[in-house]
């Protein structure tokens, strides 16, 4: 499963993002995505963690939590439409 999280602050950094979800479980990959344009970071990211369980609990505790002064929207992504 992939965990989507929106309404985030531009400021977040891979790092940073990976740093909170490492409090739930190993996290195997952290996408950023930027605009192709302006290169500047489009305000969502998708985390993938090793076990479906561990993404469950970060779902849970962080979808609503306020962190850089925003308030996360936290899920499960929805499958890339073509």
């Amino acid at each position: 499963m992939t965990i989507y999280i929106g309404n985030l602050s531009y400021q977040a950094t891979e790092n940073d993002v990976r740093e909170v979800f490492n409090e739930y479980g190993t996290v195997k990959r952290v996408v950023l995505p930027v605009d192709r344009e302006t290169g500047r970071m489009r305000g969502f990211a998708f985390v993938e963690m090793t076990e479906d369980n561990d993404e469950e609990t970060a779902i849970a505790d962080l979808d609503g939590a306020e962190w850089m002064g925003r308030q996360l929207k936290v899920n499960k992504a929805k499958p890339r439409e073509r």
